[in-house]
């Protein structure tokens, strides 16, 4: 899209109509579960930058160039991910491929996003090595700058979409020094609450939201099953632990309850798994921080960090067996929370109040990408003029020539290297 040009039209997934279809993929078709990995792979060696950055990547996707899914649709799905616990792109991911080919496709999904940077950091326990030196700083500062263009795009192609209007646009800036002020969970968590609680004030008579139903292949017996799995194995792993003793299980239950207990996923997660691996003694402090260093330095979901610690990890299972058990561990709950809501969130979304609500959420949402881009991404990437041009060509790549993002990060990572080369 470009910045001139008049804001995407939504697609009706109840439907599959559409004015104008789209080369690779449209909402009314169902696709394979190959198709959704191709897809996913290419996103999980390119999507640099954290969760927040991984959205964009995910909306320039799915919603822009493929049309798997409309803004709407997406956004509520980002504003239910935020609510749950659990790694919220992967649990994006994870539903974008359920919605295309089922349950197949949403393993397909989690597989292809994940896989490229956990097997990454398992090499990396290994001694496969990091980037160093100059040059190698060089590039991890052009990788870090492309995540600015990715986030301002979504920010910008979302806000046009989901915040037409003088109250939704108040309720994004809200949202956004709520989250400036305080950029904790609990704050995500808030914001979000307050969003929806402000469209049910403000926005309730504006006219009915496309809702962009997703047929989503899970019916409520299995949505009750999976939310039961989740509490009983958040409750039970520490019994059976205790009465155990066995190291195997020790391990899955802390990876389980840092994945469990954790809002906003990304970075949150770290003092978990610092608490549940560094304070016993599992791993030591100087290779936690750099098993940390090498997530940042890696595409994919920071959760990926579990593999590192699962292979470097003193008890056993560790090695490749130890990478998989963290992996499954880490991702199990926010994949059964998820699994267990998605049934009974598609009917909520369909009431009158509850479209009143979600307008006020999507607001949030955006205003929540929006504190996202200068908390997280701009303060710890643009630090220089330079810095500033790689990003603003970057941007300008994604929005007005409508560049691939691949493209856009390999560009990035040279105007990186150019950077330092020249300093």
């Amino acid at each position: 899209m470009t910045i001139t040009a008049p804001a995407p039209e939504v697609q009706d997934l109840q439907t599959g109509s559409s004015p104008q279809s789209s080369q690779t993929g449209s909402p009314g078709r169902k696709g394979s579960s190959l198709e959704v990995l191709l897809a996913f792979l290419n996103l999980g060696v390119s999507c640099f930058g954290g969760p927040i950055a991984h959205l964009g990547y995910f909306r320039d996707e799915f919603v822009v160039r493929r049309k798997w899914i409309d803004e709407h649709a997406y956004a509520d799905l980002v504003g239910l991910c935020q609510f749950l616990p659990g790694p919220g792109s992967s649990q994006v991911a994870f539903s974008i491929g359920l919605m295309r080919a089922g349950y197949g496709g949403a393993l397909a999904a989690w597989t292809g996003f994940t896989l490229p940077s956990a097997i990454m950091l398992a090499l990396f326990a290994y001694g496969a090595g990091a980037l160093g030196g100059p040059a190698g700083i060089g590039l991890l500062q052009g990788l870090k700058l492309v995540a600015v263009a990715i986030v301002a795009q979504a920010v910008w192609g979302m806000a046009r979409t989901l915040c037409p209007d003088r109250e939704r646009a108040s309720i994004a800036v809200a949202a956004t020094l709520i989250i400036l002020f305080s950029a904790s969970s609990a704050a995500q968590v808030g914001a979000i609450a307050f969003g929806g609680l402000a469209g049910l004030w403000l926005c309730r008579h504006g006219p009915a939201t496309p809702t962009g139903h997703i047929a989503m292949p899970v019916s409520r017996t299995a949505g009750a099953v999976a939310l039961i799995t989740f509490f009983l194995l958040l409750a039970g792993l520490p019994v059976l632990r205790a009465s155990v003793g066995s190291s195997g299980i020790a391990l899955f239950d802390a990876f389980y309850r840092s994945g469990a207990l954790v809002f906003g996923g990304g970075h949150v997660v770290l003092p978990l798994l610092r608490e549940g691996f560094v304070t016993p003694g599992w791993v030591s402090d100087d290779a936690f921080l750099a098993g940390y260093g090498a997530a940042q330095a890696v595409p994919g979901p920071l959760f990926t960090f579990a593999a590192y610690l699962g292979a470097v990890v003193k008890p056993e299972p560790h090695g490749i067996a130890g990478a998989a058990l963290g992996l499954i561990g880490i991702f199990l709950p926010g994949v059964l929370i998820l699994v267990g809501t998605l049934p009974f969130w598609d009917a909520f979304r369909k009431r009158t109040h509850a479209q009143a609500m979600m307008r006020g959420v999507n607001a949030a949402v955006v205003g929540l990408l929006g504190a996202a881009l200068y908390i997280t991404v701009w303060t710890s990437s643009v630090k220089t003029p330079g810095d500033f041009g790689v990003a603003l060509v970057g941007f300008v790549l994604l929005t007005a020539w409508r560049a691939p993002p691949l493209l856009v990060v390999v560009i990035s990572a040279l105007g990186g290297l150019a950077l330092a080369t020249i300093k």
